[in-house]
C-alpha cells in the first residue's frame, strides 16, 4: 500500500511538472439557438461555453487544491514598454523601410531593469502587423548596433537603411502607436433579466432590478454621480445627464472600469426596443447578464441579444439559500482561450473572491477579443495608416538634416558624441527628456495609464514567490536534481547534498565531474553523465547505496570508485534524456555524436526504496539495463526529449533538435519526420517540452525568442506524424531564455537576470520577475535557482564604474532611478539558493512520503528578548523601501498609535483629503491613491507573508481592544534578513 501511494504521488508530481492539461477546462464550442415564445427560431451562433464542469479533474482530495491562476494576462505594466521604459528618458528612435517597402520604426533605450542595477537594452519594433519587443543584454566591452537589433527581430533586409530621428515630438507619435494595443480602462455592460424573459427587448425594458441585483451592483463597484464626474466615463455623458444620472464605477488593479447598467440608463416607455440602452450595452465587447430565477428555469443564450459587437457574455445567478453566485461564460467562437478557467462547480460562496474572479475574467476576455479577426484587422489597418503617415511626415525632415549625428544610423546605439557637437547634443537630450516627462505626466493625469498598478497590489502573495533554501552558497553549480526535500548538486568541489538549514554533505569528491543527472526515487536510481569529450560516460547508482554511504559517514567516493557503475556503449556521450513517466519501464536515449543509443530498464518493485529486498540487491544496477537499438542521425542533437505514444508500446518517439530544425524519430523503426523548420540565420535551441493535452502528446518547441506549440499525432502506417492543427499556436519571449520550465498552468523562461512567466494554454504574459545573476539549478519537481544577494563587505572598489563615463550610454543624473538598498556601494555580492515550490505553482499539495536523506533539524535563532524566531523566507518581489514603509506603518498599527496623524509625502499633501474608513469590503478596489490608504488596506495581506511569533496566547493579542499597547514581546520578520523589527 505504501509503495502504491508513493508511486501515485510521484506520478502526480511529474504530471504537474510536465504539463498535463485539457482545453476542456476552458469550455467547448456549441451551436446556440434562441427562439421566441411561439418556438420560432430567431437567431443562432457558435459560442464556447464555460460552465466549470467539462473535463475538470475531480480526483483530488478536498482541501488539497487552491487556485493559483487568477491573474490579469498581458498586464499593461509589463507590456506598455514605451510608456514605462522610454518616455521621459534619453533613447533613440529610427525609421526605415523593409524589403517589401513597408515603413517601420525602431526604438531603443538602455534602462535599469526595475531599479535592480541590471542594465538592459529594451527595443520596440513598430510595424503594421503590430509591435515586437525584445530585451538585449548590456555589455560595457561590446557595442550594439541597430543592424544587430533588427537581426534579432528577424529583420535582415531593408529597402532603406534605418536613420535616426532627433525631433523630440516623435515621442508623442510613438505613444499613440502604443495606445493602439488597446485601452487600459474598460467599459462592461450589465443587463438585468427577470425569470422567464427570453428576448433582448424584454430584458432591456426592465426599469428596476431586484434586491439581489442591487447587492450584486454594490459588489461590483461604487455608485457615482455622472454629472461633473472627472474620472474615466466609458462613453457616458458627464455634463447633461443624457445617459442617466448615476452609474457603477470601480478601480481594479489599476484599471478604471465603468459599468453600463441597463436599469441606470435612460428608459423610454414609447420605445419598446430601448435604443438608448442598446446603444451603450450593445457596443460593449463584454456584457454581464444577471438572471433571476431557479436553475431549472429557461437559461439565457447569447443569441437572444442582437449585437454584432458583443463577443463575451458572463451569466450570473444568485442563490439565496446558500448566499452564493454561479458563473457561466459564453465566448464567441473566434475569441482565443483566456483565463482563468472556471472552478468545478462554478459556485462562489466568498463574494470578494467572486468579484475578483469575475473582473479578472472579463478584463482578460476583452483583451483576448481584440485578437479576433474582427478587431485585429481593424487595428492592423489603423497601424498601417498611422505608420505610413508618420513616415511621410518624417522623411522630408530627415533629408534636410545634414550633420554628424546622422552617421549613427548603423553605428553604436548610444555612442559618445563628437566633441564639436557635444553641447548641441546635450541640449537636444535635455529638451527630449523634458518633453517626454511632460507627456508622461499628461498621460498619467488623463488616466490613460496603469502606472499605479504595481503599487496597488504589491502585497499579494504570488505562487512564483521564492523561498530561501541555502544562503551564501560558495560553489559553482553545474547541474542538480531534487532528492526528497534535499538537493543533490554537482559543483566544482564535487557532489554535495544540501538541505534547508543544515550543513551540506559531500557525496562524491571533485574527481567525479557530473554534467547532467536525474534522481529517480521511485526506481531507487541515480543517473549521471560524467566528464566530457571522449571520456564522458553514463553512470547509474542505487540511491539506497548512496544514502547508506551518507548515513554511515564512509569515506567520500571518487571517480575511481565508480567503475562498476558505468553503462556499456555510452563512452563519448554528450547528452541523454529519459521518459517523464516511467510506470512500466524506464527509457533512456543517449546521444553519442550523431548516434542515438536506446536503453531500457524494466520496472522492478523489489528495487523501490520501500522494499526490504534493497539490502540484498547488488550495489550497482548496471546489469538491469538492456540495450535495445542504435539510431543514426544526420547531425549531433543539441536538444532531446522523449515523447510517450498513446499506447506506450511501439509508438514512442524522440524529438531532436539540430541545425535549423526539430525532427521526430520513431523509437521502434528509427524513421524521422520533420516537425518544424526554423527560418532564421542563427538558431539558439533552448528546449522541447512534452505536454499532454487530454492524454495526447504535444510539444513546446523553444528556440531564440520563440515558443511554438505543435500537437503530435500517432503513427498511421507510413504517413507523417505532423498534421495541421487548429490548436497549434506560438508566442515570443521578451528575452532569449537559456532554460524553459513547464509547471501547469505556467511556463517559466529563465534568462541571465529575469524569470518570465506565461500561461501554457495561450502563451499570455503573467509576470516578469527581475532576478540578478540568475542560474537555474533544478526543475524536475520544485524549482531551484541561484541568484545574487547583497551583504555588507569591506571592498574598496566602486560599484559605479558604469556611471564614471560622461556618455549617453549611461542615463544621466536626472533620469537615473534610485538604486535599491540592496545595491549600495561597497557591497560584495554573494550567491544564494532559492526554491519555488511546485505545489505553489500548480495549486496542488504534492505528497512526498520519502523524507530527505538528511535528518531534519529545526534551527531557531534566539533574539535578545529570548524568543526563538522562525527561519526567514526570502522574496525577490518587494524592494526594501516598500518593506520599510510597510513596516513603519505596521509598527504604528500594532502599538495602537493610529490616532496620531500620519505625515504625508509632498505629492500626497497636494491631493484632496479622503476620509479614512475602518474597513473596505472591496480590497481590490482602489478608493484613494494616498500611500497611507494603500498600506492600511494591504496590511492584512502583508501579515500573511511575514512570520509572527509570540511568547503568549495569540487569542489575547487578537482580542486586544484597549488603547494601551500589548505587553507581549514579539517579532515581525520581513522578507529580508536585515529588516527584523523588534516590537514590545
Amino acid at each position: 500500500l505504501m509503495k502504491h501511494f508513493y508511486s501515485r504521488s510521484v506520478s502526480e508530481d511529474l504530471g504537474c511538472r510536465r504539463g498535463d492539461f485539457s482545453r476542456k477546462h476552458y469550455g467547448s464550442v456549441e451551436l446556440l439557438i434562441s427562439s421566441d415564445a411561439d418556438g420560432a427560431i430567431q437567431r443562432a451562433g457558435r459560442f464556447r461555453v464555460e460552465n466549470g464542469s467539462s473535463g475538470e479533474n475531480t480526483d483530488y482530495t478536498p482541501g488539497t487544491w487552491h487556485r493559483t491562476d487568477v491573474h490579469l494576462e498581458n498586464p499593461e505594466y509589463h507590456t506598455r514598454w514605451y510608456f514605462k521604459y522610454f518616455l521621459g528618458k534619453v533613447h533613440q528612435n529610427y525609421i526605415g523601410t523593409d524589403a517589401e517597402k513597408n515603413p517601420f520604426f525602431l526604438s531603443v533605450v538602455l534602462s535599469d531593469q526595475n531599479n535592480q542595477r541590471i542594465p538592459q537594452y529594451h527595443s520596440i519594433l513598430w510595424r503594421k502587423t503590430g509591435t515586437q519587443k525584445i530585451c538585449l543584454p548590456y555589455s560595457p566591452t561590446k557595442t550594439l548596433s541597430v543592424k544587430s537589433i533588427l537581426s534579432a527581430m528577424s529583420l535582415d533586409k531593408f529597402e532603406k537603411s534605418p536613420r535616426e530621428i532627433f525631433h523630440p515630438e516623435i515621442q508623442k507619435d510613438l505613444l499613440v502607436l502604443e495606445e493602439q494595443e488597446g485601452s487600459v480602462n474598460f467599459k462592461f455592460g450589465v443587463l438585468y433579466a427577470k425569470d422567464g424573459q427570453l428576448t433582448d427587448d424584454e430584458m432591456f425594458s426592465n426599469e428596476t432590478g431586484s434586491e439581489s441585483f442591487q447587492r450584486f451592483l454594490h459588489l461590483l463597484g461604487d455608485t457615482i454621480t455622472l454629472k461633473g464626474w472627472t474620472g474615466y466615463r466609458g462613453g457616458l455623458d458627464t455634463k447633461n445627464d443624457t445617459t442617466g444620472t448615476c452609474s457603477i464605477y470601480t478601480i481594479f488593479q489599476g484599471h478604471e472600469i465603468m459599468f453600463h447598467v441597463s436599469t441606470m440608463l435612460p428608459y423610454s416607455r414609447e420605445n419598446k426596443q430601448q435604443v438608448e440602452r442598446k446603444r451603450h450595452i450593445g457596443n460593449d465587447i463584454v456584457t454581464i447578464v444577471f438572471q433571476e430565477g431557479e436553475e431549472s428555469s429557461p437559461a439565457f443564450k447569447p443569441s437572444m441579444i442582437r449585437s454584432h459587437f458583443t463577443h463575451i457574455f458572463a451569466l450570473v445567478r444568485y442563490n439565496k439559500q446558500n448566499d452564493s453566485y454561479r458563473l457561466k461564460i459564453f465566448s464567441e467562437e473566434s475569441v482565443p482561450l483566456f483565463g482563468p478557467p472556471l472552478p468545478c462547480p462554478p459556485v462562489f460562496t466568498n463574494h470578494q473572491e467572486f468579484r475578483d474572479f469575475v473582473l479578472v475574467k472579463l478584463i482578460n476576455g476583452e483583451k483576448a477579443t481584440l485578437e479576433t479577426p474582427t478587431f485585429s484587422q481593424k487595428r492592423q489597418r489603423t497601424l498601417d495608416m498611422l505608420i505610413r503617415s508618420l513616415y511621410q511626415d518624417m522623411m522630408p525632415d530627415l533629408h534636410k538634416v545634414n550633420n554628424m549625428l546622422n552617421r549613427r544610423s548603423f553605428s553604436d546605439v548610444l555612442p559618445e558624441s563628437p566633441k564639436s557637437t557635444r553641447k548641441k547634443e546635450e541640449a537636444r537630450q535635455a529638451e527630449f527628456v523634458r518633453l517626454g516627462q511632460a507627456l508622461k505626466l499628461k498621460t498619467t493625469v488623463k488616466g490613460d495609464t496603469t502606472a499605479n498598478l504595481a503599487t496597488t497590489s504589491f502585497c499579494k502573495k504570488e505562487p512564483w514567490e521564492s523561498q530561501s533554501f541555502c544562503s551564501n552558497f560558495p560553489h559553482e553549480v553545474v547541474c542538480a536534481d531534487s532528492w526528497g526535500q534535499s538537493l543533490l548538486v554537482s559543483t566544482d568541489a564535487g557532489i554535495l547534498l544540501i538541505d534547508d538549514g543544515q550543513p551540506s554533505v559531500q557525496v562524491f569528491d571533485k574527481t567525479l565531474q557530473v554534467k547532467q543527472m536525474h534522481v529517480l526515487e521511485a526506481l531507487d536510481l541515480l543517473i549521471a553523465r560524467t566528464d566530457k569529450g571522449k571520456d564522458s560516460r553514463l553512470l547509474v547508482f542505487r540511491l539506497s547505496a548512496v544514502q547508506k554511504v551518507i548515513e554511515t559517514k564512509q569515506i567520500i567516493r571518487s571517480k575511481y570508485d565508480c567503475r562498476e557503475n558505468k553503462l556499456e556503449r555510452t563512452k563519448g556521450c554528450h547528452l541523454y534524456a529519459i521518459n517523464t513517466h516511467h510506470g512500466s519501464e524506464l527509457r533512456i536515449v543517449v546521444a553519442i555524436r550523431n548516434k542515438l543509443l536506446l536503453v531500457t530498464k524494466k520496472y522492478n518493485p523489489h528495487h523501490s526504496l520501500t522494499s526490504s529486498s534493497v539490502l540484498t540487491s547488488p550495489e550497482s544496477p548496471v546489469e538491469e539495463f538492456q540495450y535495445i537499438r542504435e539510431i543514426c542521425l544526420s547531425d549531433p542533437p543539441v536538444v532531446m526529449t522523449l515523447v510517450d505514444g498513446p499506447t506506450g508500446d511501439s509508438d514512442n518517439m524522440i524529438c531532436v533538435a539540430y541545425r535549423h530544425q526539430f525532427d521526430l524519430v520513431s523509437e521502434s523503426t528509427g524513421e524521422s519526420y520533420r516537425l518544424h523548420h526554423v527560418e532564421t540565420n542563427k538558431v539558439n535551441f533552448v528546449a522541447a517540452i512534452d505536454v499532454y493535452e487530454d492524454g495526447e502528446a504535444g510539444l513546446l518547441l523553444c528556440y531564440n525568442y520563440v515558443c511554438q506549440y505543435r500537437k503530435v499525432y500517432p503513427f498511421s502506417g507510413g504517413s507523417s506524424l505532423i498534421q495541421p492543427s487548429a490548436y497549434d499556436f506560438h508566442f515570443s519571449w521578451n528575452q532569449v531564455p537559456y532554460a524553459v520550465v513547464c509547471a501547469f498552468p505556467y511556463i517559466l523562461a529563465f534568462t541571465t537576470d529575469s524569470i518570465e512567466i506565461r500561461l501554457v494554454v495561450n502563451g499570455n504574459l503573467v509576470h516578469t520577475a527581475v532576478v540578478p545573476e540568475l542560474q537555474l539549478v533544478a526543475s524536475r519537481s520544485d524549482i531551484y535557482f541561484k541568484a545574487t544577494a547583497a551583504v555588507s563587505g569591506s571592498s574598496d572598489s566602486s560599484s559605479k564604474e558604469m556611471s564614471s563615463k560622461s556618455s549617453p550610454q549611461t542615463p544621466t543624473a536626472y533620469e537615473k532611478p534610485e538604486c535599491p538598498l540592496s545595491s549600495l556601494e561597497g557591497e560584495v555580492p554573494c550567491r544564494n539558493l532559492y526554491k519555488i515550490p511546485l505545489s505553489n505553482l500548480v495549486g496542488r499539495s504534492i505528497e512526498r512520503p520519502l523524507k530527505s536523506p538528511l535528518a531534519s533539524k529545526v534551527i531557531a535563532t534566539t533574539t535578545s528578548s529570548g524568543i526563538a524566531s522562525l527561519p526567514v523566507t526570502h522574496s525577490l518581489s518587494l524592494s526594501r523601501m516598500e518593506i520599510k514603509e510597510i513596516a513603519s506603518r505596521t509598527r504604528k498599527e500594532l502599538l495602537g498609535l493610529l490616532d496620531e496623524p500620519i505625515p504625508k509625502t509632498e505629492s500626497a499633501q497636494k491631493q484632496k483629503k479622503v476620509p479614512r474608513r475602518q474597513s473596505d469590503p472591496k480590497q481590490g478596489t482602489v478608493r484613494s491613491t494616498s500611500s497611507d490608504r494603500i498600506i492600511s488596506s494591504s496590511f492584512e495581506s502583508y501579515s500573511e507573508r511575514c512570520h509572527l511569533s509570540t511568547s503568549s496566547d495569540p487569542d489575547t493579542l487578537a482580542n486586544r481592544e484597549g488603547s494601551s499597547p500589548p505587553s507581549y514581546p514579539f517579532q515581525l520578520i520581513s522578507l529580508y534578513d536585515e529588516d527584523i523589527i523588534d516590537l514590545k
